[in-house]
Parts: structure tokens; sequence; C-alpha cells
């Protein structure tokens, strides 16, 4: 029975380890999940001009958003997700969507 008790102080001791060495990949993932709904469902929308309801389900991830706005007399897509709130814009036919700072 002592021997779990030093595999899982191992376990631990790696996991922590692992968690240190990945800290700036693990702090930016937050980011990427309203990131990417913003500029995948941009281009979606207003670059090949799909169908809102299409697109929506085009961009749906395993971990939901927050919040969700198409504004389109401005062609800008802003989503909430995991804390974190990023926008996209289109620009034009030839330049896309792009997201913003």
């Amino acid at each position: 029975m002592k021997w779990v008790g030093r595999f899982l102080l191992l376990l631990l001791i790696v996991l922590l380890g692992w968690i240190w060495h990945e800290r700036v990949a693990l702090w930016a993932f937050p980011d990427i999940i309203s990131a990417y709904t913003a500029k995948e469902y941009c281009s979606c929308r207003y670059v090949m001009n799909n169908d809102a309801d299409y697109c929506r389900g085009y961009v749906k991830q395993w971990l939901p958003t927050s919040s969700f706005s198409d504004e389109a007399a401005s062609k800008t897509i802003t989503v909430s997700g995991m804390g974190r709130t990023n926008s996209a814009q289109w620009l034009s036919q030839r330049q896309g969507c792009l997201l913003n700072p």
C-alpha cells in the first residue's frame, strides 16, 4: 500500500512539471476558443456567403461560448468564451476577415 502513495506523489510531481513546462500554451488556450469561433464564423458567413444557421453549426465546439453577436451592418462578429472576448470583422472579398487585436 505504501507504493501506491509514492506512485501518486510521483504522478503529481510529473503533472505539475508538465503544467509548468506548458504554462504559456495553457495560458493562451482560453483565447483560442473565442478567436477561432469569431474568425471562422466571419469567414463562413461573409466570405463564403453561407447561411447563418449553417455557419453556427460549422463553428460549434465542444467547449461552449457564453455570448455570440453578429452585427450584420458592420459585418463584425463578437464571441465570448472561457472569460475572454474576441471579434473579427469582414474587410473585403479579397482580404476576407480579420481578427481584431
